[in-house]
C-alpha cells in the first residue's frame, strides 16, 4: 500500500477545480500507456462537481476510449432524481462524445431485474468480471470516492455486512442508515485494485472521519480508512475536513 498525499484547499470549489484537473491528467496518461482508461465515478456535491468542472474543460481526454463504471448507486427507479448515474449523465455524460457501450451504470428497480436487488448486484459482479483480466474485477485507473461524516464510502457503513466482506466484489445493501435504504454497492476488496483512490472531502462534519482514517483506524468503524490505491491514494481536504490533521 503506497502511502497517502493530502491536499488541503481554502474552498470547495478550489477543491473541485484542481481535481478536475488532476482528472484530466491521469486519464491522458492511461489512455496514453494503456489504450482506454476506466474510472469508477461517485455521487455526492463534490463528485458531481467535477464532472460539471470537466464537462467545460476536460483537455485531450478521449472520451469514446474511457471506461466508466460506479463505486454505488440507489436502487431507486432509472428516472428518480437521486439516481449517481443519472446525475453524471446530467452533469458530464451527456455533453461529451462517450461510448454508451463502456458506460456501466447499476440497475435500477425497474430495470431488466425488477425489484431483485440481489440479482442487480450479480449483474454488476459479472460486468466486472467480464471485463477484467483474471475473471474478477478490472484493475479501475481511478476510483473517486466521497465520504459521509461517519466514514462511510460508495454504500459502505460502519459495522455493516457489505463492509465486511472479504470475497463478493458488488453486495447489495437493504438497511443503508443513509436513506434510501436499498442500494448497491462495490465493496473494500474490488476498490483496493484500483490504481489511484481520490477521496473528494468537504465540510467540518467530516474532520472526525478524516482524522481517523489518516490515523490507521479500524475500517469496520471508519470504512474510509479501508481505501486505498495501490499506486496512489490522494485525499482532497477544504480546510474544514481537514481541521483535525495534525498540521
Amino acid at each position: 500500500m503506497t502511502a497517502a498525499e493530502t491536499l488541503v484547499f481554502d474552498s470547495k470549489q478550489e477543491l473541485v477545480v484542481t481535481a478536475a484537473a488532476r482528472f484530466v491528467d491521469l486519464v491522458e496518461r492511461a489512455q496514453a500507456e494503456r489504450g482506454v482508461a476506466s474510472i469508477v465515478l461517485t455521487g455526492g456535491s463534490n463528485g458531481i462537481g467535477i464532472l460539471s468542472a470537466l464537462a467545460a474543460d476536460s483537455g485531450t481526454i478521449d472520451w469514446s476510449k474511457v471506461d466508466l463504471y460506479w463505486g454505488d448507486d440507489r436502487f431507486v427507479p432509472a428516472d428518480d432524481p437521486e439516481r449517481n448515474s443519472g446525475q453524471a449523465r446530467e452533469a458530464l455524460l451527456d455533453k461529451v462524445p462517450v461510448d454508451p457501450t463502456r458506460v456501466f451504470p447499476m440497475a435500477p428497480s425497474d430495470g431488466p431485474f425488477g425489484d431483485d436487488i440481489h440479482a442487480a448486484a450479480a449483474d454488476y459482479a459479472a460486468i466486472l468480471a467480464g471485463r477484467s483480466s483474471d475473471g474478477v474485477a478490472p484493475q479501475f485507473d481511478l476510483h473517486l470516492l466521497g465520504m459521509g461524516g461517519e466514514g462511510h464510502i460508495n454504500s459502505l457503513f460502519p459495522h455493516t455486512a457489505a463492509t465486511a466482506e472479504t470475497e463478493k466484489t458488488v453486495v447489495a445493501v437493504e438497511d443503508s442508515p443513509k436513506p434510501p435504504p436499498r442500494r448497491i454497492t462495490l465493496t473494500l476488496p474490488v476498490v483496493n485494485r484500483s490504481r489511484n483512490v481520490w477521496f473528494l472531502v468537504a465540510g467540518a462534519d467530516k474532520a472526525e472521519a478524516v482524522a481517523a482514517a489518516h490515523s490507521g483506524a479500524d475500517p469496520a468503524d471508519w470504512p474510509c480508512a479501508g481505501a486505498h490505491g495501490t499506486e496512489g491514494t490522494i485525499w482532497f481536504l477544504d480546510e474544514d475536513a481537514a481541521k483535525n490533521l495534525d498540521s
